[in-house]
């Protein structure tokens, strides 16, 4: 019997993935695709599916309450929430856009979510929620101590899910990730912003003494997880997502530089940004006993093959730093 899965967000990095993944493993599943095609969603990276009769775009943003109802006329089993601003820097600079879509609505979501019925629904959020993490990992009961208007507004939407799950007995479980990495980023976040900066020989600015250590996992790692976590984890649970092997930002960038043969000396090292925390690190232990899940492509094999991909896809980045793959359809839909 089919079953219809919502995926919000599912034009974003790792939700496009995502997307791909259950069209491919799960013949039982439509999905739908409910995303607001805010600057950093790319329906080209769903370009394969694009026309498959198991998936279906709808143009959505999650902070409009009545937009949310219509997306629940129709009969949704799970909802796996991607959903969300992202970007550090650009929280820093204005936070308005970060309330209205990660807590604003997450909210709508989980009203839609509570009266609906819906069987499960699964959480994405981040590492980021517990601040800089000086030694060991963070454990999912790990005090939450976010320092930056993203991370806080993460946390926010985190606790609204906890409070649905206590109050209402709604089926929600959060998941936090490390780093992701792999094809399809955005070239704003540090790995495909350093590997594009490297090509065209242009400096790769590093902020600080480079010294921030972050835990990174390949997207599709991350996607097994989720399905693990979707198919068999427990409602009120938090899991973690990591590969629990922390590695500085400027070793990052000093791996792109000799992958692509280009001279370390075009890293620069500029004014670090307000509230960096220094280090992310999650314990993944739960995950990894209760759900069997473990990660598989290494970093220095996911680097080389992500690497790799951009050297290949120039079409591809062009047209998202252009933003030549936002088409409009007819009746408010994208293609």
């Amino acid at each position: 019997m089919s079953r219809t899965i919502l995926v919000t967000g599912g034009a974003g990095f790792i939700g496009s993935h995502y997307v791909r993944y259950l069209i491919q493993y799960h013949p039982d599943v439509e999905v739908i695709n409910a995303d607001a095609l805010r600057y950093s969603a790319n329906l080209l990276n769903l370009a394969e599916v694009a026309d498959h009769p198991r998936y279906r775009f709808v143009n959505v943003d999650l902070a409009d309450q009545p937009a949310v109802e219509r997306l629940f006329q129709r009969k949704i089993d799970e909802v796996i929430h991607f959903a969300a601003e992202s970007h550090v820097d650009r929280s820093i600079e204005g936070a308005e856009m970060f309330i209205r879509s990660n807590i604003i609505g997450t909210y709508y979501l989980l009203e839609a979510v509570k009266k609906a019925e819906v069987e499960k629904m699964v959480h994405i959020s981040t590492d980021e929620v517990y601040g800089s993490v000086s030694t060991g990992r963070a454990k999912e009961h790990s005090p939450l101590a976010p320092s930056n208007p993203y991370s806080a507004t993460k946390a926010s939407s985190d606790l609204l899910c906890q409070s649905y799950v206590n109050t209402y007995g709604l089926p929600v479980v959060i998941t936090r990730c490390t780093n992701n990495y792999g094809p399809n980023q955005h070239p704003e976040k540090l790995i495909p912003c350093l590997i594009l900066r490297a090509l065209e020989n242009r400096p790769l600015p590093i902020y600080g003494d480079g010294s921030q250590e972050r835990d990174w996992i390949h997207v599709w790692d991350h996607c097994v997880a989720i399905d693990r976590v979707r198919r068999y984890g427990k409602a009120g649970k938090v899991y973690h997502i990591g590969a629990e092997h922390t590695i500085t930002n400027l070793e990052v960038a000093r791996r792109i530089c000799t992958l692509l043969g280009k001279p370390h000396s075009l890293i620069q090292h500029v004014d670090d940004r307000p509230g960096h925390d220094l280090r992310y690190s999650l314990d993944t232990s739960k995950t990894r006993e209760e759900l069997g899940w473990l990660p598989m492509i290494s970093f220095d094999r996911g680097l080389k093959e992500t690497v790799g991909w951009y050297r290949r896809q120039q079409d591809w980045w062009e047209a998202v730093r252009s933003k030549a793959y936002r088409r409009p359809m007819e009746g408010g839909e994208w293609r």
